[in-house]
């Protein structure tokens, strides 16, 4: 059969710049990694071609006898890498993993009790542009303001004020470990059901470097790409009493067939994520944040909560009279990939917000190390101290080309 290439040129030509952008630039996105060869591979099978409604053993479609072994595999190895009694591995991303679980246990209407957006949570956990927001009734809970570190005490107090029939714990931007056991306590207090979406440190958790919320919470929602390394997408695990309700809520409740190529790159790096190396390597993530987080505490940087615990830094830029939008353009320029983030208690709009948002994963991924992690924050430190500098910004980028080149990333895909 032809190749891509023969058949569309251009197409062809944007994925060799986005392999050679990958490679050249230090990809600090928290919520970014990159995939094994062999991931892709299953994510580029021909397993793309196969409709599979239901589940195995019992779809809509004739021909599933192959698939349903990958999803099966899928399962089995997710249930054993997190100790889950049961797994639903189709969701197609993190944001439908959670509408699934809203959906098994909600009315619209309901009062869900989640973390406040700009304080580090999830436009699931009821943004007002999200359906979150517009079907349920939200009492969002935030960080305190002198350790910036989620109060308990609030989540106590407006639980038992407002009755939540779903208390959402976890988010996307929060730095510290989340420790899921007093939400269990606070949910069972008041009769909620408790739903922690780990999409972010789900990685640490599987090799047990973060607290773990199976056993505690009703439902675990997790995206299966950032320290999970697998392909984008999603799943969900809770308890037997849940799952039947889970399951046909997910299909047919809010999707169709589920992607098998994806599930099979789900299943590949489920298999990767119980090996030995794939738990040292998790172990160095959360290393290269901490020599990542006292080096740019060293250059005078504020770092919400002080540090980190996790694969993720948050950095605070009001002191240095920068926005996170403006210090992210630059950074980009000099070939550092960050995001901007809105910071607790911000000021600004979350299209321009003061603070940028940094995590280790893929970094790590391409084998660099403590050594690794102070040089760029030396680079970054130079960037965002001449803001604007074309002359700093090309110094910058020709360090970050010879050190990404010590890394090669996807050396075939490059050429």
């Amino acid at each position: 059969m032809p190749r891509l290439a023969e058949v569309d040129p251009d197409v062809a030509r944007v994925l060799r710049e986005e392999a050679r952008r990958q490679h050249r630039n230090l990809e600090l996105i928290a919520s970014e990694n990159f995939v094994s060869e062999a991931v892709l591979e299953a994510v580029g099978s021909v397993l793309t071609n196969k409709y599979a409604e239901g589940y195995p053993g019992r779809r809509y479609y004739g021909g599933c006898e192959v698939v349903d072994v990958v999803e099966e595999l899928a399962i089995a190895r997710a249930r054993e890498l997190f100790g889950a009694e049961h797994v639903n591995v189709q969701p197609h991303s993190g944001a439908q993993a959670n509408m699934a679980v809203y959906f098994s246990v909600l009315k619209p209407g309901d009062v869900v009790l989640g973390p406040n957006l700009s304080h580090g949570g999830h436009l699931t956990a009821g943004s007002p542009v999200n359906y979150s927001g517009k079907l349920y009734s939200i009492v969002a809970y935030g960080v305190r303001r002198d350790t910036e570190r989620i109060d308990l005490d609030e989540v106590r107090d407006l639980a038992r004020k407002h009755r939540p029939r779903l208390i959402v714990a976890g988010g996307s931007a929060f730095p510290r470990a989340i420790d899921f056991a007093p939400f269990g306590e606070i949910a069972r207090e008041v009769g909620a059901v408790l739903m922690a979406d780990i999409a972010h440190p789900a990685g640490l958790v599987a090799a047990g470097l973060h607290p773990s919320p199976v056993g505690i919470a009703d439902f675990v929602t997790t995206t299966t790409h950032k320290t999970l390394r697998g392909p984008r997408g999603g799943m969900i695990m809770c308890g037997a009493a849940h799952a039947q309700a889970l399951d046909r809520t997910v299909m047919p409740g809010v999707q169709g067939g589920p992607l098998m190529h994806v599930i099979a790159g789900k299943a590949v790096a489920f298999r990767e994520a119980l090996t030995p190396q794939w738990r040292t390597y998790q172990a160095q993530i959360v290393k290269n944040a901490k020599a990542f987080a006292e080096a740019l505490l060293a250059r005078g940087f504020r770092l919400v909560s002080g540090g980190t615990d996790t694969h993720l830094i948050l950095v605070d830029l009001t002191s240095r009279g920068h926005t996170g939008k403006a210090a992210q353009e630059a950074l980009d320029r000099a070939w550092i990939t960050v995001n901007k983030n809105t910071i607790p208690f911000e000021t600004k709009s979350p299209m321009v917000t003061s603070g940028i948002r940094l995590g280790t994963p893929a970094v790590t991924t391409r084998g660099m190390r403590e050594p690794e992690m102070a040089e760029i924050a030396g680079l970054i430190d130079r960037v965002l101290s001449d803001l604007g500098s074309a002359s700093t910004e090309a110094k910058v980028r020709d360090e970050v080309q010879a050190l990404t080149n010590r890394f090669p990333l996807y050396p075939e895909r490059t050429g």
